[in-house]
């Protein structure tokens, strides 16, 4: 059998183990929503930290665009049934 021509440096050595200390990570539930996360990190999906609000999220943002889209329309609808009354007076008067 043969041998060795050289002899092997400690660092040529080492780094055929160097991984072997890596471990999956370790996936947790989210306490809110159960959105699988890391653990120590806020949820994406609701924007909960250990149960409390941290940040806003895409879905809080759009619902809050809807509420206000639909306040906005309900007062355009409102101005223009007042001027259509306004418009009815005045040729009424005439």
């Amino acid at each position: 059998m043969p041998t060795p021509k050289r002899k092997v440096s400690k660092a040529r050595r080492d780094k055929r183990f160097a991984n072997k200390g890596y471990k999956p990570k370790a996936i947790t539930g989210c306490q809110t929503c159960q959105a699988p996360i890391l653990p120590h990190q806020l949820c994406k999906e609701c924007g909960y930290y250990k149960g409390t609000k941290v940040i806003r999220t895409k879905a809080d943002r759009m619902f809050e665009r809807g509420k206000a889209r639909q306040a906005k329309e309900q007062k355009m609808q409102a101005g223009a049934s007042e001027s259509t009354q306004a418009n009815t007076e005045v040729k009424a008067s005439k």
